[in-house]
């Protein structure tokens, strides 16, 4: 079952932080100003309590690491008000029946007592999972508007996919779609995610994959999460699409295999553990989405389901690139002032 809750990663956390010591002290309670609009601490720190909430048998942050957390927290609402006043001005805000309509689907698989009780565990107000969902929806339809709908795949773009991968249409044997958001314990790896997230522990890789998943569940792109978040290099550019796995490679991972296999196409899996190939032990955790599922047989450009399949690769691939573009535009062109960034350099620096 979904879990009801935002959570409160890490979003652009290494571009936005400009640094000025020319201009006036921030009010009292502003830790950041996008184009003038303030960013209240009490903002950051609700969020911050709330991410500590959601795993509290850990241990609690050293003053760094709540630094950290907090700026990483303060970065995301920075962005997310961005993301707002573009749409605002482009009179794309989510209606409150929009609003209404995607509670009433969130709350239908539950009671009003289960309703209320995910409420509660997820540290949660109705006022503020309404304001999450018009979020959500708010950027949905910025990103329909601005963005997927400018991009179009020809029919010759789908015939020179095909033959340029004509032999992946010969199928064997059964095989699955998948996308797959990776967070690891090893802080050796490195990380290409647009974030360049990367956790360094166990402890700081559990919570990564929980508030990822926090976010999922509550209406977030799986793409958009794993090209910002995702900690496998080769998939996190493309919006964690891992491609068309065939059921024998699956099996090697029967705990991904079993999960898989529960799924419908465009739903997800719980929380994975990955386990190091030479000492067995948990090396990081995954989530999977299944996109499609092709039984074996032959393929040829007259399938729809093929024709389907290319379009539905080259859109999604597209659309990424020019989500992360967008956001790249849209922040050059924003007036940021991060108070909080300011202070924790000037403390440290001293």
């Amino acid at each position: 079952m979904p879990k009801i809750f935002r959570s409160s990663a890490v979003l652009f956390a290494s571009t936005l932080v400009l640094l000025s010591g020319c201009h006036k002290g921030p009010q009292d309670g502003v830790v950041g100003t996008v184009n003038g609009h303030p960013i209240l601490r009490t903002e950051v720190d609700k969020a911050y309590n709330a991410q500590l909430a959601s795993n509290p048998q850990q241990t609690a942050p050293s003053a760094d690491q709540a630094d950290s957390l907090r700026l990483n927290i303060l970065h995301e609402l920075i962005v997310e008000e961005i993301v707002e006043q573009r749409a605002a001005k482009q009179n794309l805000i989510a209606t409150d029946s929009e609003v209404d309509a995607k509670l009433a689907e969130m709350k239908a698989p539950y009671t009003e007592e289960q309703f209320q009780a995910r409420l509660k565990t997820a540290n949660l107000t109705l006022d503020e999972l309404r304001r999450d969902i018009r979020r959500n929806l708010t950027q949905t339809k910025l990103f329909n508007k601005e963005i997927d709908s400018k991009i179009t795949v020809t029919d010759g773009d789908v015939n020179n996919y095909f033959n340029a991968h004509k032999d992946s249409f010969n199928l064997i044997e059964n095989r699955y779609h998948l996308a797959q958001i990776l967070v690891t314990n090893q802080p050796a790896q490195q990380s290409s995610n647009l974030q360049n997230s990367k956790a360094t522990t166990d402890d700081e890789a559990r919570k990564k994959i929980q508030a990822l998943k926090n976010r999922l569940d509550t209406g977030d792109d799986f793409g958009t999460i794993a090209s910002n978040f995702s900690e496998n290099q080769d998939t996190a550019p493309n919006g964690g699409d891992v491609g068309f796995v065939p059921e024998s490679q699956m099996k090697a991972d029967p705990t991904a295999y079993a999960a898989i296999m529960k799924l419908k196409a465009g739903q997800i899996t719980d929380i994975l553990p990955v386990l190091d190939g030479t000492t067995h032990k948990v090396a990081g955790y995954s989530i999977y989405k299944l996109i499609s599922k092709e039984p074996a047989g032959q393929r040829d450009l007259n399938d729809p389901r093929v024709q389907q399949n290319i379009r539905q690769q080259l859109h999604e691939s597209r659309s990424q690139l020019l989500k992360a573009s967008y956001l790249e535009m849209l922040r050059d062109q924003a007036k940021v002032e991060n108070y909080l960034a300011e202070q924790i350099f000037q403390s440290a620096a001293k």
